[in-house]
């Protein structure tokens, strides 16, 4: 079964003062009618049953949260105790997914994010996942086609491969212009948008390799789900894991690494300069 999790956790300060740390970004009507987690959720529909859907955010954001995704069961909202980056963030909600489903397939991506068309979304979202049925230790990246030489995103080089699913030849930190422009020259890069695929016991096989002090944590935690001790032991255990974020901790280590293309259009919506160019403006120049 395909679980969707959604990244929801940031603070949002660059949307300020509208976004702030209690009403981030993807809790506001930037683009369209709904909100950007509830945007979110609506691209998985068809595809991930809400029941199978998971949101992790912050104490302050949980309840707001909740309300803004009726259909998600309050017990799928996990709540981080603490900021612990994006390893221990998907960690948890890999443990909870085993739960529930021993053969849980994730479809991991951020609250904050604007994609579409819908039907390209999730055309690529079949993609992934059939490349993680077809190899269950495949942890499967999706690349975004460049459209200009961005300095600010993290790109990823294509390897081996075909038919726009390739192996991971290498990752790249944002670079500067005149490197950025090679990347497009070439043909072979794709902006890492923080969109990720794979079996839950995948994941949680290669923190067991590369943070085994922070799988030891999850395993523990585990035991405790559905228990009235629960809460205590999250915020006993969370705290303490490595705050690092799942590239540095497994992606830029493992062996197995694919990425997807993802013709999509995309945007992370990182300032009120990305807002006039997704909604457009009127003859005044408003958005």
């Amino acid at each position: 079964m395909i679980h969707a999790v959604i990244m929801a956790g940031g603070s949002g300060t660059r949307f300020w003062p509208q976004s702030r740390k209690k009403l981030p970004k993807q809790l506001l009507r930037l683009y369209g009618e709904r909100t950007m987690i509830q945007q979110t959720l609506d691209r998985c529909s068809g595809l991930i049953d809400p029941q199978h859907s998971w949101v992790v955010t912050n104490a302050v954001q949980a309840d707001l949260t909740r309300q803004q995704l009726p259909d998600l069961p309050a017990t799928n909202v996990l709540v981080e105790p603490a900021a612990r980056n994006t390893a221990p963030c998907i960690g948890l909600a890999a443990v909870h997914a085993l739960q529930q489903d021993p053969d849980a397939i994730m479809f991991v991506m951020p609250a904050d994010h604007v994609i579409g068309p819908v039907e390209v979304f999730q055309e690529a979202a079949q993609k992934a996942v059939s490349v993680v049925q077809q190899d269950p230790d495949q942890l499967v990246l999706f690349g975004i086609p460049p459209t200009f030489p961005s300095t600010g995103y993290g790109y990823i080089e294509q390897g081996d491969g075909g038919h726009g699913v390739y192996q991971v030849q290498s990752f790249r930190e944002k670079p500067d212009l005149a490197t950025a422009e090679s990347f497009i020259e070439s043909g072979r890069f794709y902006w890492n948008c923080g969109i990720f695929c794979w079996r839950a016991d995948a994941i949680l096989k290669q923190l067991e390799e590369f943070e085994p002090q922070m799988r030891q944590q999850l395993d523990e935690l585990a035991g405790f789900i559905g228990q009235d001790s629960y809460q205590n032991q999250l915020e006993y255990l969370f705290p303490q894991m490595n705050s690092i974020s799942i590239d540095f901790a497994v992606l830029e280590r493992a062996t197995g690494v694919s990425v997807i293309e993802a013709p999509f259009d995309w945007d992370d919506v990182g300032s009120w300069l990305a807002v006039p160019r997704l909604a457009g403006e009127d003859d005044n120049g408003n958005t």
